[in-house]
């Protein structure tokens, strides 16, 4: 390791267990040197996530609720107390009624639309808001995405549009935010086994069409995304904003599946 994030500090938001996108983020930031705090939400979550983060020297955990005002001002409080400034942060948070990914999209209710919406999207820009108001030397936020964004992925749904919300936010914050010197991008994976992509329909059949045809011939890991966000969280992503990063195995430059899998 070369201690590309040593001296800084960051919160990790998002992990559900040692499978989680956001764990192989933390795990790879704190390889490289970071000092970590993780949010969660729920106690049931806080059991899961105080072992991981004891595993890499952390102690600093806070229950948040993204979708409550003083949930989030608790938090940044405790941020701001305990550390007094911050360097990164990483919103690995979405959610969508379960059973509204499955079937049509034109079935979506206007409630789960609007939650969607709102914990999906709208939570990376509250976050991102309160978060800059502690990097006063720049800083780097980071959050999730997924190509449902931008191309039609079975029983994705609403989700697709969030992402998408996701994606613009992403280049709006980057922006308005890139004269306080603070990047903001967004980490596109593949499907990847985790808790959030098992509640999509379908997502084993998905998985393995994209191993498939990937042009590198696999999906993403966890080291593999968790080392794109160390280099949108280091001074080596200085000059890197408002960029979606697709670490996809190259499935997103495809038209058609692979000719044999035709």
């Amino acid at each position: 390791m070369a201690d590309l994030m040593k001296g800084k500090r960051g919160l990790v938001m998002g992990v559900a267990n040692e499978r989680s996108i956001a764990w192989g983020i933390a795990k790879a930031l704190a390889q490289e040197g970071a000092e970590l705090a993780f949010s969660y939400q729920g106690e049931a979550f806080g059991k899961r996530v105080e072992p991981l983060a004891a595993s890499v020297g952390s102690d600093f955990l806070v229950d948040v609720d993204v979708s409550d005002d003083a949930s989030l001002d608790a938090c940044f409080a405790s941020l701001k107390d305990r550390w007094g400034r911050m360097d990164f942060l990483i919103h690995a948070i979405a959610f969508s009624d379960k059973a509204e990914l499955t079937g049509r999209f034109s079935n979506t209710s206007r409630r789960n639309f609007a939650n969607s919406l709102d914990i999906s999207c709208f939570s990376f820009i509250d976050v991102s808001r309160r978060a800059s108001e502690l990097m006063p030397a720049g800083g780097s936020l980071v959050t999730l995405t997924f190509q449902g964004s931008n191309r039609v992925t079975p029983n994705y749904n609403v989700m697709g549009v969030a992402k998408a919300a996701l994606e613009s936010a992403t280049r709006y914050l980057a922006a308005d935010l890139g004269q306080q010197a603070i990047r903001v991008n967004a980490i596109s994976p593949g499907p990847m086994k985790t808790l959030a992509g098992a509640a999509i329909g379908g997502a084993r059949a998905t998985y393995r069409h994209t191993e498939a045809n990937a042009p590198l011939g696999s999906n993403a890991t966890l080291e593999s995304v968790g080392g794109a966000a160390v280099f949108l969280c280091s001074d080596y992503g200085m000059h890197t904003t408002g960029e979606v990063l697709r670490v996809d195995g190259g499935f997103h430059v495809l038209g058609m599946p692979k000719a044999e899998n035709i």
